[in-house]
């Protein structure tokens, strides 16, 4: 095996440090070792940890958002979707965009929006301000106004609907 195919990581934690250097799934399996044996908590700490990878957005969300020349896209063909969804599906899509490295931010404005869904600007408003209280999406500060972000509490309960709503077909 060639060295450019080998990994090394560098671990510290409290007084404990440690390295780490050899093909990916050796030091891998060392790294595990070694923070089970010195975070024993961590285990306990993963099972009620939540953190959407972009593997597990896609996995989610696929037969509802693609990311395009254009951007990132709500596509759902003919399936129904209340106005609410079909803005936490674009926030989502924006995401996706962002951890495949097709975006810099998945921010995105009112302006954003509307012009990616072609809905009203009062009504994006209206459910921003919604989703926002409920925690679904977070107002993050910009130049020229606010923007917006899914949350994850946002991710889990859009999942959740779009299971039990829709079924691909």
């Amino acid at each position: 095996m060639s060295s450019d195919q080998n990994l090394s990581v560098s671990v510290s934690y409290g007084d404990s440090r440690v390295e780490f250097s050899g093909p990916p799934e050796v030091v891998m399996r060392s790294l595990h070792e070694f923070v089970s044996k010195v975070v024993p908590n961590m285990d306990l700490a993963r099972a009620i940890s939540v953190n959407f990878s972009l593997n597990d957005l896609v996995q989610m969300f696929r037969d509802y958002v693609r990311v395009t020349p254009e951007g990132p896209r709500v596509w759902t063909q003919d399936k129904k979707l209340s106005d609410r969804d079909v803005i936490v599906l674009q926030l989502v899509a924006a995401r996706i965009s962002l951890l495949s490295a097709k975006a810099s931010s998945d921010a995105l404005s009112v302006s954003e929006v509307e012009a990616t869904t072609g809905l009203n600007p009062k009504t994006i408003s209206s459910r921003l301000s919604e989703l926002t209280k409920s925690a679904q999406v977070e107002r993050v500060a910009g130049e020229g106004g606010g923007r917006y972000r899914v949350s994850t509490l946002g991710v889990s309960r859009l999942s959740e609907l779009l299971t039990k709503k829709l079924k691909p077909a």
